[in-house]
């Protein structure tokens, strides 16, 4: 049996800490789809198509990673996917209530889909999306929480 794993999110932008979960989690399951959500209710940066680009390069060399877009619930998207498993990063407790609250509507609607959280590694349990674009747009260095290719489209789009 293929163990596979569905990590989902909006990743606008990756960060370090997305892909520290996404390398660990690369150790742990034969498969990992990362599924990029369309997410257009938090009106992201950038568009899907950018964000699954910066996606696949920032985890270009993982051999079991496969990223793509996705619209609609994750349990659906992860029984397309032929995968049992949803994995959610929690950085902080403040995630907790958010992230089992979530988990527990998914067990709802697919009780044949089970969560699994993970930690990023605590030098990034900082991070998030949001404050790496805010920081960005006040003109700030973002190039230690971001891969490469990810803070030059961030310099790019910010610039317009």
């Amino acid at each position: 049996m293929t163990r596979k794993a569905v990590y989902p999110g909006t990743f606008d932008p990756v960060t370090y800490g997305h892909l520290d979960v996404i390398k660990r989690a690369a150790q742990l399951y034969d498969r990992v789809f990362v599924a990029v959500a369309h997410s257009a209710e938090k009106s992201p940066l950038f568009s899907a198509k950018e964000r699954v680009q910066m996606m696949a390069e920032a985890a270009k060399g993982l051999e079991n990673v496969e990223v793509e877009d996705f619209d609609g619930l994750v349990v659906d998207y992860a029984v397309s996917k032929s995968a049992r498993v949803v994995l959610r990063g929690l950085r902080m407790i403040s995630d907790f209530e958010y992230e089992f609250q979530m988990a527990l509507t998914n067990r709802k609607l697919n009780s044949d889909v089970e969560t699994v959280f993970m930690m990023p590694n605590e030098s990034y349990s900082y991070l998030s999306s949001k404050l790496i674009k805010e920081v960005a747009r006040l003109g700030a260095d973002v190039s230690e929480f971001v891969p490469g290719n990810v803070d030059a489209k961030l310099k790019e789009k910010l610039r317009k």
